[in-house]
This record gives C-alpha cells, sequence and structure tokens, in this order.
C-alpha cells in the first residue's frame, strides 16, 4: 500500500466484529484505533494485545491502538466506521455529534433496524447528524472468525454516491477480502437486518431435528419475504439477490457461527431464552429484528409468515414445534406469491 492510501480510521466497537475489522484496516496498512465503552475492557485488550474475550488469538499489529475516550478521538479522525449493536447506535451517533469533524465519513457494520423506532440505521444517522450524505454501509456474508484469519471473502458497501462507496470499500479491500460497491442503501441494510430472524427460523428447524429439506424450503421461502418487504421498503429486487441479501441468508441460515441460528438451535431444542443468550455472552441482532420486522410488516399489510412465527416463538410463547408446524400447514398457493 502507497503512503497516499493509507488513512488514519476509528473502529467504534470493541466486539468481535468491530476487532475483526479493526484487525482488518490495520493489515491492510492503516493507523486503526479501536474504541471500546468499558474503560476495564479497554485496559484489558491493552494488557493482553488482543481480544481474548471476544476474539482471542489474533495479535494486535503495532498499528492497532485502543481507547475508552471518544471525543478526542472524532476530533482527530475523519473516517469513522461504526461495528456497536443496533440498540446503541443511536447514542453513540450522538456522542459524536458534537467532535465530528465536516469533512468526515462514517461507516457502519451493524446490521438491524433501531430497536422501538424499526427505523433503519441510516433513518438515524440522518436524524441525528442530519442528511450529510457521508456515510456508508457494509454488510454481507461475514464472520468475524473469518475475517480475523485472512479467510476469502467478500461483502458490499452501500452509500448515497457511488463516491462514498469506493472510499469505504477502498479501507476494507484485500487481497483476501473482496469488496463490491452499490448506491442501494436501504436494500443493503434490510437484507442485512432481515436475514437475522430467518436464521432464527432455519436454526429452529434444525433444533429439532427436521432435516435439510425444511432448512432449505425456509431458507428459499425466507428469500422470497426478505424482497417481498425490502422492495416495499424502498431497496432494489436485485439487491436482494447478491451478497447482502442471498449471501449473508445462506451463510447465517446454515453455519452454527451464527449467534442467531444458534438462538434458533437453542429454542428448538427446548431451552429457554435467556439461558441462550446467556451461553451466547454476546448479541444476537435477530431477537429484537423479529420484533421490529412483525410490527413493520404488520403495519404495511405485508404477508411475512416466516418472521410471524418467530416473533411469536420468541415473544408469545409459542412452541417451536407448533411454530414449524404452522408454516408447512399453511394454505397451498403458487411459488411466486
Amino acid at each position: 500500500m502507497s503512503s497516499a492510501a493509507r488513512q488514519t480510521i476509528a473502529v467504534l466497537g470493541a466486539g468481535s466484529w468491530g476487532t475483526a475489522l479493526a484487525l482488518l484496516l490495520a493489515r491492510n496498512g492503516h493507523a486503526v484505533t479501536l474504541w471500546g465503552h468499558d474503560a476495564s475492557q479497554v485496559a484489558r485488550l491493552r494488557a493482553a494485545g488482543e481480544n481474548a474475550t471476544y476474539l482471542p488469538g489474533f495479535r494486535f499489529p503495532d498499528n492497532l491502538t485502543v481507547t475508552d475516550t471518544l471525543a478526542p478521538l472524532v476530533r482527530e479522525t475523519a473516517q469513522l466506521l461504526i461495528a456497536v449493536p443496533s440498540h446503541a447506535f443511536r447514542a453513540t451517533l450522538a456522542a459524536l455529534a458534537g467532535a465530528l469533524r465536516p469533512e468526515g465519513v462514517i461507516a457502519w457494520a451493524t446490521k438491524g433496524f433501531e430497536p422501538g423506532s424499526g427505523k433503519l440505521l441510516s433513518a438515524v444517522h440522518d436524524e441525528v447528524l442530519g442528511a450529510r450524505g457521508r456515510f456508508a454501509v457494509i454488510s454481507g456474508p461475514t464472520f468475524a472468525i473469518e475475517v480475523a484469519k485472512s479467510l476469502p471473502t467478500a461483502c458490499t458497501a452501500a452509500a448515497p454516491t457511488a463516491e462514498i462507496a469506493e472510499r469505504v470499500a477502498g479501507w476494507l479491500r484485500s487481497e483476501r477480502m473482496r469488496v463490491y460497491t452499490s448506491t442501494d442503501v436501504a436494500g443493503v441494510q434490510l437484507g442485512g437486518a432481515i436475514k437475522n430472524v430467518m436464521a432464527i427460523a432455519a436454526g429452529i428447524s434444525d433444533g429439532l431435528g427436521f432435516g435439510s429439506n425444511a432448512r432449505a424450503a425456509l431458507i428459499t421461502r425466507g428469500l422470497a419475504e426478505l424482497t417481498r418487504l425490502g422492495v416495499a421498503l424502498g431497496g432494489h429486487a436485485e439487491t436482494f439477490m447478491g451478497l447482502s441479501g442471498a449471501g449473508d441468508l445462506i451463510l447465517t441460515c446454515t453455519d452454527n457461527t451464527s449467534r442467531n441460528r444458534r438462538v434458533g438451535l437453542g429454542l428448538g431444542q427446548g431451552k429457554k431464552l435467556d439461558a441462550i443468550l446467556a451461553e451466547l455472552g454476546q448479541e444476537a441482532e435477530g431477537v429484537a429484528t423479529a420484533r421490529e420486522l412483525y410490527h413493520i410488516a404488520t403495519r404495511m399489510k405485508i404477508d411475512m409468515p416466516i418472521t410471524e412465527q418467530v416473533y411469536r416463538v420468541l415473544y408469545e410463547g409459542l412452541p417451536p414445534l407448533a411454530a414449524v408446524e404452522a408454516l408447512f400447514g399453511r394454505e397451498p398457493r403458487p411459488e411466486s406469491g
């Protein structure tokens, strides 16, 4: 990497995903600061030289530093990459508001709707920071552990303009990370959010021992459901056939690295949600997303049967077996419906 291409980038959020992204950026030659809100956790990261809690075994390069102090970091850094959970997204943006540089670019790899409001995170960005247009969304089939291992990965960076999308994509691109660009900001966000609910459904089915045929059916009909709502909310149909739609859906529904799939597996095996989440020790965005998604679909009168059954299992105590049987017992219809 040439010196002109080197950037100073702050990654906000020191969980597994934020840490993996910070490692990727540092390996790309950028000067990276990883911020965490918990001073004691940051002290442990600094002392260990790695994130032993969420991503153990990956040493921080010399060009990756850590901090728990946000305002000075934002004043000094024009390029920010947010990887906090969706419930912390608004508060994180609010903390940036007084220190953000006018030329600053904010990207985020957070997936989901804002809990409580059901808003896309781009709408939250505009509410908090104004419709500045200098933001990008990163999404796609990306497990943190595989990015940390530098295994081949592809994702999408979407922004209101092609120039911003390409700029952010350039931060991430490497020999093992292929980054495509898009201006379908709504579609890329929706694919990344909705697939987590489908992963819970696929996990429930597998936890019940229903096999590969049922999983394939749920994934395929989940993609139809995702596309139906995604287009209604302003996304482009072709986006949902790409990395941030079908790609992320397939990954999250089929691999046990997915926390959302593991939530479903646990539910299908008869475990209680609180116990499953405690065992995970990290966010499973699909749990909150299922509630928001169900309310959005109900309000818009859009048929989303998989989402409805996941919601009823999570929030109304419906037995998982009854949920899957309800899906397979629905009135027959043309596949295009």
